[in-house]
């Protein structure tokens, strides 16, 4: 956008959900995603025990701007969770190119690392 001879760009927040059903406990999940997020070098910027709700913040990268990821928890049963994953990135005109599928990419990383951390088999104690 030009206004009176300066260029200035113009911002706006890129959003991604995703919504999955994992066959794991509530309370594995809730112990493991901060281990996920210590892994993947982001921040919790907000955690609530009791709604199992998480607020985190990824890391940006060349040309693209860190993101705020909200994930809640819902029991489905004794075994099974519901998770509910939202990214939202800021962009502006001159990123948008580059950072074009940044969330989505970012869910991604999310869950495979989660997972990757949840299928860990078990060290075996030496007694």
């Amino acid at each position: 956008m030009i206004l009176h001879g300066q260029v200035r760009s113009m911002a706006y927040a890129r959003e991604e959900s995703e919504k999955l059903e994992v066959s794991y406990p509530l309370a594995k999940l809730w112990e493991a995603i901060p281990k996920t997020i210590e892994i993947l070098e982001w921040k919790i910027l907000e955690k609530d025990e009791l709604k199992h709700n998480l607020k985190i913040k990824t890391k940006g990268g060349f040309l693209s701007y860190a993101s705020t990821m909200k994930v809640n928890l819902e029991v489905i049963d004794a075994e099974n969770t519901k998770v509910t994953i939202a990214v939202e990135t800021p962009v502006t005109t001159i990123t948008s190119m580059a950072d074009y599928g940044r969330s989505r990419e970012r869910i991604d990383k999310f869950v495979v690392t989660l997972a990757k951390l949840l299928d860990r088999p078990k060290k075996k104690v030496k007694s």
